[in-house]
């Protein structure tokens, strides 16, 4: 251990100084870290966690990206038939990153019950759909089978299920108009065999699902005629990049649309949660640190006579302030290590147990979600030792105006 290391760890330590002006100044800044690192961690953990589970949320009904006709992208309900005789169906073999696609289609109608009625969007699946994709958020029942002959079994949401007064294995009346004009709607009589609750207002309050056939029938379709395909990636941060391989493979009659655009109110108002991570950074790190300066200056200025017998040693002004500094640097890493162990800890009471519960129609989710990335933390206290130790370096500095013969004599 060098003179300086010496110096800083047995002369001017918070423990050293329990009885001294600094001791409650020191603990203050070291609080003050602390609880800097903690909303910093918070607020990173719940910031993403949210976006990701959204964007899997919605994900997970729509795909990543959607192939159709030109005219079915905007719309909510399948127009035009797509056929399923498509060089990039069942599988993408020209581009890498794509883990399933499927065939779906969508056809909007209304459920009638004795008591009340409700409008609904009917997405028909077939046995190439990926139900892991929902099986996560169903908390009753089952799967429908679409693996036999065609039959009625579907899933509702618990959001329509409460408000039509429904329950597991109930049967209900759906109808559905005709293209033509003046034709009586099409009715189908559907089991209730599974109910899902994502949270996701947006899907809750209008999809069922259930076997693709039924509307093929219904628009007269052909067996290997279907509304759109869904797309699902392997990573979602290159979805725009995927959309012009997508749309390269895909014939002139087809468009793609990635969920980004499609549902571009709900992935702006994510973006927020961005700035408001970078603010809250940012004003946590100012924080900690002008209670830091704070804390260095008081040292310095309890420490003044100690400076001037290290001068007259011959010390220079930068190995004196290199004293403090790692004194500072002490302090900075126990604020750091108490505001990990609490930050953590909290983060990983809400992942396991959810303590804080969120409106999912403001915030599409139940309960506040969290992701715990190490990196993130990691590169989070590093930033904070490097930012905090550059700044000090300015109050630091009053240490060069300190003479050695006024402050020896000063007792």
């Amino acid at each position: 251990m060098n003179l300086e290391h010496f110096i800083a760890k047995r002369l001017i330590t918070a423990k050293d100084h329990k009885s001294s002006i600094s001791a409650p100044i020191i603990k203050i800044a070291i609080i003050a870290i602390a609880l800097g690192v903690i909303m910093m961690m918070v607020s990173i953990a719940t910031g993403i966690g949210l976006q990701n589970k959204i964007r899997q949320k919605v994900s997970a009904f729509n795909g990543h990206i959607s192939i159709s006709n030109f005219n079915g992208n905007e719309s909510d309900v399948s127009i035009e038939p797509v056929s399923i005789h498509q060089k990039f169906y069942p599988k993408f073999k020209n581009i890498e990153g794509i883990n399933h696609i499927q065939a779906v289609a969508t056809k909007a109608g209304m459920i009638r019950t004795e008591a009340a009625f409700e409008g609904i969007v009917f997405k028909g699946v077939g046995k190439d759909y990926n139900w892991e994709n929902l099986k996560e958020y169903l908390i009753q029942g089952k799967i429908p089978n679409l693996n036999s002959d065609l039959n009625n079994e579907i899933l509702i949401s618990q959001y329509l299920a409460n408000r039509l007064n429904l329950k597991l294995g109930d049967r209900f009346n759906t109808f559905f108009m005709k293209e033509e004009e003046n034709k009586l709607p099409n009715s189908r009589r559907f089991k209730i065999v599974g109910i899902y609750n994502s949270g996701l207002q947006e899907f809750d309050s209008s999809y069922i699902i259930g076997d693709i056939r039924h509307i093929q029938k219904m628009n007269k379709w052909r067996p290997d005629q279907v509304g759109s395909f869904e797309v699902f990636l392997d990573d979602f941060t290159k979805i725009e990049e995927k959309e012009d391989e997508v749309y390269s493979e895909t014939s002139s009659i087809l468009n793609s649309q990635t969920i980004v655009k499609k549902f571009s109110y709900i992935f702006d108002w994510l973006k927020l949660f961005d700035t408001n991570i970078v603010i809250i950074l940012i004003i946590m790190i100012v924080v900690s640190t002008i209670n830091m300066v704070v804390a260095l200056l008081v040292l310095i200025l309890e420490r003044t006579q100690m400076i001037g017998i290290l001068k007259s040693m011959g010390a220079n002004n930068w190995s004196i302030r290199k004293i403090f500094l790692y004194n500072a640097l002490y302090l900075i890493i126990r604020g750091l290590f108490w505001g990990n162990i609490i930050g953590v800890g909290l983060l990983l009471i809400q992942k396991y147990f959810g303590v804080i519960k969120l409106n999912p129609e403001s915030y599409y989710v139940n309960v506040a979600p969290v992701d715990i990335n190490v990196g993130y933390f990691i590169l989070l206290n590093i930033g904070t030792v490097i930012i905090c130790l550059l700044v000090l370096l300015i109050p630091s500095y009053i240490i060069t105006k300190i003479s050695p013969a006024k402050t020896i004599r000063f007792d």
